[in-house]
């Protein structure tokens, strides 16, 4: 399974921006739903104003039951919860 470019073009100006101390936690309301998020920003500047880039929220609860990794024995599959 390949990530795209955008995922990884993304992934590595976000860790430029952890390396040189740029990031930021902000609390966000989702645009959908209206509950508040905690959103990872990369932090920039432009003409003396901060600018903030949202990349991505922490997951609610557990994060490991959010998310279904690749399944180690299937390249083009995920690990299924019935499992």
């Amino acid at each position: 399974m390949s990530i795209p470019a955008h995922a990884s073009t993304n992934f590595q100006t976000l860790l430029r921006a952890a390396a040189d101390g740029n990031l930021a936690l902000m609390e966000c309301l989702d645009a959908r739903t209206g509950n508040p998020r905690y959103v990872i920003c990369a932090v920039g500047r432009d003409n003396g104003d901060y600018v903030f880039t949202p990349f991505g929220h922490l997951a609610d609860g557990n994060p490991y039951d959010a998310y279904l990794p690749p399944d180690p024995d299937n390249a083009d599959g995920f690990v299924h919860p019935d499992r």
